[in-house]
């Protein structure tokens, strides 16, 4: 009996093992160089007060990827193919435009992640970016999804730097927890539009889209749900986790000292005076890896939504003559990404805020599309949403366009 026990354990942790990847990587791959720069800010320009915020946007995050991961693995069809069928092809392009936009400049940015990280370590943007344009394009173009995948979970170690830096800055551990728990808001203008970037750094279209494509190109059986709604939950609880640290970090440095930055690289910098050299150089490292693994994370995302919204053929284990539009995307983004950065005088804190104005605009509406599906027996059959699911995710999504309106609304008021 005992034996048999085991076996059973055995079994189950080969099988959530076997179908672990796709929410993690998604989840992970959203601390990017945009959103390490605004948790960086986060901590430098409040401290720990924002904490809480963190602690209840990871909830909603493991609610909407759930939705995403259950529809993929429900329908085996992406995003973008159920939001074509269901609603039309006027609202696709609409979504896809939108998204593509979006999803370039925060490539740009990745790539801007790379150039400035590594030139912490002296090493200029001439060198380093081309080679790194030319590492993403071998990856992604040489291996099948499962190599692919392998690669990007690997690169999660190097978050572990943040988490260590974290320790190094010597922070309140009392006031830590006490701010992870006990909410305190601010009505400065400052304040909620941080709090509105955080939101907009932690969730994201690009993820809905990637994570939906990506469990249907890894083929993942309904009978194995249950363990890819644990890859979900464990990707939302290990990049707010990071993000946690990161915030930690700069406000237990940073903020202390009443330091503000701009840029992930400042902090960085910022901190090797009081958290030493190596909380400094780990952070750019993490900086690195970051903007590494969203460097290959954000054209694919691209990819798969477009050519599913208009029915090409994609997946990593196809090759280039077989999906060449898929292909093509990705090189694009590739290209014109990395080529950008090396031009003079970009401005990249522009075109960052830019890429997290459109997906505050478009997550709404791609959150309603996906509860509209979710909610439909038809699509879903006895997987529709729960109740609990319902609630949260449409919170989420009122909320969402609150501060959206708000931050749209910011540049035209005299603040």
């Amino acid at each position: 009996m005992a034996q048999t026990t085991r076996s059973t354990r055995l079994r189950n942790i080969l099988l959530i093992l076997s179908v672990i990847g796709p929410g993690l990587v998604t989840a992970t791959a959203d601390n990017d160089a945009s959103g390490i720069a605004t948790y960086a800010m986060v901590g430098s320009m409040f401290g720990y007060k924002m904490l809480w915020g963190l602690f209840l946007i990871t909830i909603s995050l493991a609610v909407i990827q759930e939705m995403a991961a259950r529809m993929g693995v429900v329908t085996g069809k992406g995003l973008s193919d159920l939001i074509r069928e269901n609603f039309g092809v006027k609202m696709t392009f609409f979504a896809m435009v939108t998204l593509l936009i979006a999803n370039f400049t925060t490539t740009v940015g990745e790539f801007a992640g790379i150039a400035a990280s590594l030139e912490i370590f002296g090493i200029s943007k001439y060198i380093s970016v081309p080679l790194t344009a030319i590492f993403v394009w071998y990856i992604i173009n040489k291996g099948s999804y499962r190599k692919t995948e392998k690669f990007f979970l690997g690169l999660m170690v190097i978050y572990v730097s943040y988490i260590i830096s974290g320790f190094l800055a010597k922070p309140d551990w009392k006031e830590v927890f006490k701010n992870t728990f006990v909410p305190s808001f601010s009505f400065e203008p400052s304040f909620v539009l941080i709090f509105i970037a955080m939101i907009g750094t932690t969730i994201t279209p690009w993820m809905q889209f990637y994570l939906q494509s990506s469990v249907v190109d890894k083929g993942v059986d309904v009978k194995n749900l249950k363990y890819q709604r644990w890859d979900v939950f464990l990707g939302a609880f290990w990049t707010d986790f990071i993000a946690f640290f990161i915030v930690v970090a700069t406000a237990a440095t940073l903020y202390k000292h009443g330091i503000n930055i701009e840029t992930a690289e400042d902090a960085a910098k910022a901190l090797e005076p009081f958290a030493g050299k190596y909380a400094s150089s780990l952070f750019a490292i993490g900086l690195f890896g970051a903007s590494l693994l969203g460097a290959h994370i954000l054209p694919l995302s691209t990819a798969y939504a477009i050519t599913e919204a208009f029915g090409f053929e994609n997946g990593l284990d196809k090759k280039f003559k077989e999906a060449p539009v898929f292909y093509g995307i990705i090189l694009l983004f590739i290209v014109i990404g990395a080529g950008i950065i090396l031009l003079p005088n970009i401005p990249l804190i522009k075109l960052m805020i830019i890429a997290q104005e459109i997906n505050g605009i478009l997550l709404p509406i791609i959150l309603i599309y996906m509860l509209k599906l979710t909610n439909d027996k038809e699509i879903m059959g006895e997987y529709v949403n729960s109740k609990l699911f319902n609630v949260i995710a449409w919170v989420t999504v009122v909320f969402i366009i609150i501060l959206t309106l708000i931050l749209l609304v910011q540049p035209f008021l005299d603040i």
